[in-house]
């Protein structure tokens, strides 16, 4: 798990993960959930700006000059 992405989602959530006592596998399923979870808020944060992008140019109307 890299850095910035721990950093990202707050060393807290990692520290508490890495404190509970549970069995190693759970705990790597663990990370890669918050790992997954942090694509996909990255991916949906994205296509929100596309889309915003998107419809700022589409209706995005040239001032008439009088």
């Amino acid at each position: 798990m890299s850095k910035e992405i721990e950093s990202k989602i707050g060393s807290t959530i990692y520290n508490r993960i890495h404190s509970v006592q549970m069995p190693q596998v759970e705990r790597q399923r663990a990370l890669n959930a918050l790992y997954e979870a942090d694509l996909f808020v990255e991916g949906f944060i994205r296509a929100a700006k596309k889309i915003e992008q998107l419809t700022e140019r589409l209706f995005l109307r040239p001032a008439l000059k009088p």
